[in-house]
């Protein structure tokens, strides 16, 4: 089987992590779209799976939960009259999990934004940390039934509910939102610290999600078109972010800083991990005994 060179390999993901669409990666590599989506495929597998083994028992004081808004071939208003349409097509949430002092994405789950994600999303959260942990969210009532079920009584559980005006009159049916005109903190479970409740890391994260994954970007073609190709760049995106991506403030890696990790990883680490996982070529040809006299 014909591979590409280590550097190809490398500079795709990397042009993948940084904001570049797939299309301009092709040209820019020279390669076709179909190698750039298998490269996405194949590592999207490879991190899910390093995420999932290696992202256990950590230990965390602050966790502040959010999602993020995408859609997946058209807007959930346009899936009615959108032509071929998938059966996942529509609005696409992303749930994260973020450790407010390492910046570790402790958790991620892609899907619906009902009370049955929400529910697993916490549930996978409570799995991956090893002690009792002071938790916010926003005012999403989804999250009440999840955070009771996953952690009963052993959690700190506050929300920050953010208060909204009315929109003006110009801006009405354009995207931008209504001012926040405050936030009102509520205890929920526990004995949370009312000065540590907040949210402001992990939207801090959405910010750089969308400014480092192009299918993101919101005004533009570069939305996703199949549901697993976005579960894909995100499990990519979010090993990067952990394992590769020194963060500016704390000079080490999110995973270097919660203790689970002791070594800053490259790319061509993602390249391996996507090696390790390949079937073992086997012989070339075939050899058939021949059952003549």
């Amino acid at each position: 089987m014909n591979k590409l060179p280590l550097q190809k390999r490398v500079q795709i993901l990397s042009m993948l992590v940084e904001g570049s669409s797939m299309r301009s990666i092709s040209r820019v590599v020279g390669v076709s779209i179909n190698t750039v989506t298998k490269m996405l495929v194949d590592a999207g597998e490879a991190c899910a799976a390093y995420h999932d083994e290696h992202v256990r028992d950590v230990k965390a004081a602050r966790v502040q939960c959010d999602e993020i808004w995408s859609f997946c071939y058209a807007k959930q208003k346009n899936v009615a009259t959108a032509k071929a349409a998938p059966e996942e097509a529509g609005d696409v949430w992303t749930w994260t999990a973020l450790d407010a002092d390492s910046k570790l994405i402790v958790s991620y789950l892609v899907g619906g934004r009902d009370s049955e994600y929400a529910i697993e999303f916490m549930d996978d959260v409570a799995s991956r940390l090893a002690n009792r942990v002071q938790m916010t969210t926003d005012g999403h009532r989804a999250y009440l039934e999840a955070v009771e079920g996953a952690f009963g009584g052993d959690v700190d559980y506050a929300q920050l509910i953010k208060l909204y005006g009315a929109a003006p009159e110009s801006m009405k049916g354009r995207y931008s939102p209504a001012e926040c005109t405050g936030t009102r903190k509520r205890r929920v479970e526990g004995d949370p610290a009312i000065e540590d409740v907040s949210t402001s890391y992990v939207e801090r994260q959405n910010l750089t999600m969308r400014m480092s994954m192009r299918r993101f970007t919101r005004l533009t073609n570069a939305f996703s078109k199949k549901l697993q190709n976005h579960i894909h760049m995100l499990a990519l995106y979010f090993l990067h972010y952990n394992f590769c991506r020194i963060h500016k403030t704390l000079k080490v890696t999110p995973a270097m800083a919660a203790g689970i990790d002791g070594e800053l990883h490259d790319m061509e680490w993602i390249v391996g991990l996507i090696d390790a996982r390949a079937p073992k070529p086997g012989p070339r040809g075939s050899y058939k005994k021949s059952n003549s006299n």
